[in-house]
């Protein structure tokens, strides 16, 4: 599964649009241009003593699978991957891999609601304890430590309120203390962020968004080290059987054919449409790193290289007013997600109150791949909805 073996791999400094979209002839497969589906349970042998191909049973690897794990390693700049049926089920295996009863995780406060749910529903029954803490802030994380810590879990930008923790830091104070690292890096993906460069051990992806693209398959990924991936593979892959098929594996490489493209098109469209937005009365912030009013944009700019298609505005209104507007939009649907094709808008929750006590609402967006002039359009009917004309809009503009 090493991402060495790939005739793309890192150490050739092969652009990402190469990498993704150009394969060697294959004359194992007739020359196919599409790598097959290797659409069955079992692999059976010439003899008993000469195994040959390796695969024995689809739950311990199936080669159409494989394939994607060297082409993601390889994207990601890591020696080996594993997929998985979910992007949950990955990041769920990659903390039990690296946890025993009575140790503890440290974890930034505004990670993924399904990754907390596991730390708080789950590694509890088990004994090992959870700390949250202020991912901007690495006196926080530091002040954090126990003697059992054992993990240090990042994810970078947060997917609410978009916050960064200073990767370069993280990884320095976890190796002061022997802690290891794991990160989830969908919102940026392999295009726009290298994690594992800057020395964090695990990395972790919801494949369901932007690699998949079309918002029609689940999986997710655990990436690093050869060594560490086996040991992941051996055990909390294969007994706890979160699989991915060899199906889903064939539609995850269709979509990563294209990844590099869509990022670039996504990251420009989503800046266009946070800087309209970033300029709209009763916005009180938009949380976005691409823009250069966020507090850590040039942290941003420092660790990333684009940036991803779902960012949040705080709106000067209260719930029911935001889902209103949101519900008159016409081309964004409704919808907790991110990275398809399709713009999506949803309301979050209430955030907290401004200093002047007016309520204040969390709403999240997904830019799609329609084009940014008519997203913006749509969105223009902010002002009809809260007051303002349009004649106002155009001179604000």
């Amino acid at each position: 599964m090493g991402s060495r073996n790939h005739p793309f791999s890192v150490e050739n400094e092969t652009l990402p649009y190469t990498l993704v979209a150009h394969d060697e002839h294959d004359e194992r497969h007739q020359g196919a241009v599409v790598f097959p589906i290797y659409q069955n349970s079992l692999f059976t042998y010439a003899a008993s003593d000469k195994p040959g191909h390796g695969f024995k049973y689809s739950r311990m690897g199936n080669p159409t699978v494989v394939e994607l794990e060297k082409r993601l390693a390889a994207l990601e700049h890591g020696e080996s991957a594993q997929c998985f049926a979910s992007g949950m089920a990955a990041i769920s295996s990659a903390i039990l891999s690296r946890v025993n009863a009575g140790d503890h995780v440290i974890c930034v406060s505004q990670v993924y609601f399904g990754t907390r749910e596991f730390m708080d529903y789950f590694l509890s029954r088990y004994q090992v304890e959870v700390t949250y803490v202020d991912g901007t802030s690495i006196d926080r994380i530091r002040e954090a430590v126990r003697d059992n810590t054992k993990v240090l879990y990042l994810e970078s930008p947060t997917s609410y309120y978009f916050q960064l923790q200073n990767l370069q830091a993280c990884v320095s104070l976890a190796k002061e203390f022997g802690i290891d690292t794991i990160m989830d890096n969908t919102w940026a993906s392999p295009c726009h962020q290298h994690v594992l460069d800057a020395g964090i051990d695990l990395v972790v992806h919801s494949l369901t968004k932007y690699v998949s693209g079309h918002s029609d398959v689940l999986g997710g990924a655990v990436i690093g080290k050869a060594s560490w991936i086996e040991r992941l593979s051996r055990i909390d892959h294969q007994l706890l059987g979160g699989i991915m098929t060899p199906h889903t594996a064939s539609l995850m490489m269709r979509g990563l054919r294209t990844l590099p493209l869509r990022m670039e098109r996504l990251g420009e469209s989503t800046t266009k449409i946070a800087r309209y937005l970033n300029g709209l009365p009763r916005i009180r912030r938009v949380n976005f790193p691409g823009l250069p009013e966020h507090p850590q944009h040039e942290l941003a700019k420092q660790q990333m290289t684009g940036w991803g298609s779902l960012f949040s505005i705080e709106l000067e209104a209260d719930m029911a007013q935001a889902k209103q507007w949101v519900d008159q939009l016409k081309l964004f649907r409704i919808g907790l997600s991110f990275g398809g094709y399709e713009s999506l808008a949803l309301v979050v929750g209430a955030t907290p109150e401004s200093e002047d006590t007016r309520p204040v609402t969390l709403i999240r967006l997904n830019i799609g791949l329609e084009a940014p002039c008519d997203l913006i359009r749509d969105l223009s009917s902010f002002y009809a909805f809260f007051g303002e004309s349009a004649q106002e809009q155009v001179q604000a503009q």
